[in-house]
């Protein structure tokens, strides 16, 4: 049953979370709301003071809020089989990998929605780091190097305006080779509050096409993904079949006495082990060949966060963490004279959108 006085505080910590707090800082933010914690409600109810601490009713800590955040019982499903003992006897809790969990579906009310979830889960898998004024950029942990893939940190002291604050690619930061990727806060800003306007504008004025356009475009990359996959399984299969023919040789060779013990055994080694990392690795193409032509994009989730706002004028914390899953930021071009900067915005369940040239020079390729 749902705790009418205790969901909404589950409900504001997702939502505290979905702004781009880490647990440390919702703790803090709890308890300065006077907001008691689990343990000071046990007490008041029951008695009990196993979690209650009288000197300090409102101390949340960062693991009960990390503990909370993955609790997948508020999607209203019950997981069993988490944890298990190696028998009846042993005191010792194992904790089981998901493939063996079970799961089960609205066993009871639901008090937090699939998408919030969903992007709390990738709120969580994007460590950020604070700058050393122990403040947190918006766009930290969703910025991300087009190069070399690595995440943009955010630059900020204790002179700079927010003006000259900046994002710049954290490999270059480590003198590793790439080039700094540098764009400005209020730039990358700027560039992701255009390309959302566009994009919620689309799915609000005409939601039939843009579900038509967004399953166009997963279609089109799915069967791209799908042949490039294909081809490297052919490969990898042919590759595979002749270890074993080559495997059989040096069998026969060990055999009739052409290659001495030693011998053998380094080579088949060797070929075994290259056979084995290509089992796997066809494993894992032969789910995607398979799986690319079934796979399908959860538009309407998309939709569902898009009907919440009205045209977003200003981008905050929470907007942005609710429609974007991760932004791309290209090197500047200077080849015309000007400083262009392009970036690719990849949204939560639809991934990127680029309907066509004119929208990706509207929303991705603008003066920096």
């Amino acid at each position: 049953m749902v705790d009418e006085e205790t969901a909404p505080v589950v409900e504001l910590i997702f939502q505290l979370c979905v702004e781009g707090n880490g647990p440390g800082k919702i703790a803090r933010m709890l308890k300065e709301r006077s907001i008691p914690t689990p343990g000071t409600i046990e007490f008041q109810r029951t008695g009990r003071t196993r979690n209650y601490h009288p000197d300090n009713p409102c101390g949340w800590n960062e693991s009960s809020i990390s503990n909370i955040l993955e609790q997948d019982a508020y999607l209203g499903r019950t997981t069993n089989f988490k944890t298990t003992k190696l028998s009846y006897k042993s005191k010792k809790t194992i904790e089981n990998t998901p493939d063996k969990w079970v799961v089960f579906e609205d066993t009871h009310k639901a008090i937090i929605d699939p998408e919030t979830w969903e992007i709390v889960q990738k709120a969580r898998e994007q460590r950020r780091r604070p700058t050393k004024m122990g403040e947190m950029g918006m766009f930290s942990g969703l910025a991300y190097c087009s190069d070399c893939g690595a995440r943009l940190y955010h630059c900020r002291t204790a002179s700079w305006t927010h003006e000259q604050e900046c994002y710049t690619c954290a490999t270059y930061r480590n003198k590793k080779g790439c080039s700094a990727h540098y764009i400005r806060a209020v730039v990358l800003e700027q560039l992701v509050l255009q390309n959302l306007q566009r994009v919620v504008a689309y799915a609000q004025e005409d939601e039939d096409e843009f579900v038509r356009r967004i399953m166009e475009n997963k279609m089109t990359l799915q069967r791209t993904e799908q042949e490039k996959a294909k081809r490297k399984l052919e490969k990898q299969e042919r590759r595979y079949n002749e270890l074993d023919t080559i495997i059989q040789r040096l069998y026969e060779d060990h055999v009739v006495g052409k290659l001495s013990e030693e011998r053998f055994a380094k080579l088949s080694e060797g070929y075994e082990q290259e056979q084995a990392a290509l089992k796997q690795s066809i494993e894992d193409l032969s789910t995607i060949v398979h799986a690319a032509q079934t796979q399908a994009v959860n538009v309407q989730s998309f939709l569902k966060i898009v009907k919440k706002y009205t045209q977003p004028t200003e981008l905050t914390p929470a907007l942005l963490r609710e429609f974007v899953e991760k932004i791309v930021v290209h090197a500047p071009d200077k080849s015309s004279g000007h400083r262009v900067q392009r970036i690719d915005v990849h949204y939560n369940f639809i991934g990127e959108i680029d309907f066509s040239p004119e929208f990706s020079r509207y929303s991705k390729k603008t003066t920096a």
